[in-house]
């Protein structure tokens, strides 16, 4: 019982990181009916532009005492880094929908899909060229704090993991009041349900349109922060597929649904957490973790097919 509940608070801590990446997905779609597969690539960068000013910064500390700061200096790091990758990753948000996805607007639902595929690959080989041509191959994340657990109900909590467990639903519950209870979320929920509605309204499209690229990749940012203190790695790969299983926790939940997405993060989290935990010692759970999350996918969308709450793009505003 106790590696059953270690399993799902590990899929719990897993699960919130695919939930702010969902969410991104959910959002692009909601908005433009497109699927941003660069997404993920956004995310990476999130986690490699907040290595680069940690190192910066605090290069002498973190690398004298294995990555651990203390006091003053921690709450900087933190602060920093989150600020850092979020702000970042806005700015790539934005530049790829006004120079990547605007001019397609009115193309054919195929030509924007094949350009966020090209701007993905675009990111991960540039990515690449830089960590080869600057001998980063293997960046380690600092972790900033020593590493610590503590027990509770016989379960071997990090101190780590309580990053994730403030940072994730605070994110979260910040988006839901932004697009719920302000007045550019009523202007993207009005976009999202008829563009052409909104924009006789006097709502300015393209500025709500970016605003939404913008806020998705906020939130990539911040998950790639929380990723590289997680896992004390970054690298040119691993937006790849942890897009992909965003994109498949979005349409879990129901693409387009804000709450879809993240109890679809969660769900993804869960499912692949729990069939690690199966013969963990030789491995073999480990190798079933992917498919499993496809196959809960595909069995999901046979009864559901618009996802368990729906794919919901907005309500009227």
């Amino acid at each position: 019982m106790i590696s059953l509940a270690q399993a799902l608070l590990s899929g719990v801590l897993v699960g919130g990181v695919y939930g702010l990446l969902s969410i991104g997905f959910s959002l692009a779609f909601g908005v433009m009916r497109i699927v941003n597969f660069a997404h993920g690539d956004v995310f990476m960068l999130g986690g490699l532009f907040s290595w680069a000013v940690l190192q910066d910064l605090f290069g002498g500390p973190i690398s004298n005492n294995y990555g651990v700061l203390t006091g003053g200096m921690l709450i900087a790091a933190f602060v920093v880094a989150f600020m850092v990758a979020m702000a970042s990753c806005g700015v790539v948000g934005f530049v790829i929908e006004r120079f990547a996805y605007r001019p397609l607007r009115g193309a054919p639902k195929l030509a924007p899909m094949v350009t966020a595929i090209g701007v993905s690959f675009i990111i991960e080989n540039a990515t690449l060229v830089w960590q080869i041509g600057t001998n980063n191959g293997s960046i380690t994340y600092p972790s900033l704090i020593n590493p610590e657990f503590i027990h509770v109900l016989g379960l071997n909590v990090s101190n780590k993991s309580i990053i994730v467990f403030i940072a994730a639903p605070v994110l979260m519950v910040a988006l839901v009041y932004l697009v719920g209870s302000t007045r550019i979320g009523k202007a993207m929920r009005a976009t999202a349900q008829d563009p052409e509605a909104a924009r006789m309204m006097g709502i300015d499209i393209n500025r709500v349109i970016s605003f939404t690229f913008v806020v998705g990749s906020i939130l990539a940012g911040a998950a790639g922060v929380i990723y590289g203190l997680y896992y004390n790695s970054i690298d040119y790969s691993v937006g790849f597929l942890a897009g992909l299983k965003a994109f498949t926790a979005a349409v879990l939940g129901g693409i387009g649904n804000i709450r879809g997405a993240m109890l679809g993060g969660l769900l993804v989290g869960e499912v692949e957490a729990l069939v690690s935990a199966i013969d963990a010692g030789q491995g073999v759970g480990l190798q079933w973790a992917e498919p499993a999350v496809f196959a809960v996918l595909m069995c999901v969308l046979v009864f559901r097919p618009t996802g368990l709450l729906g794919a919901q793009v907005v309500d009227k505003a």
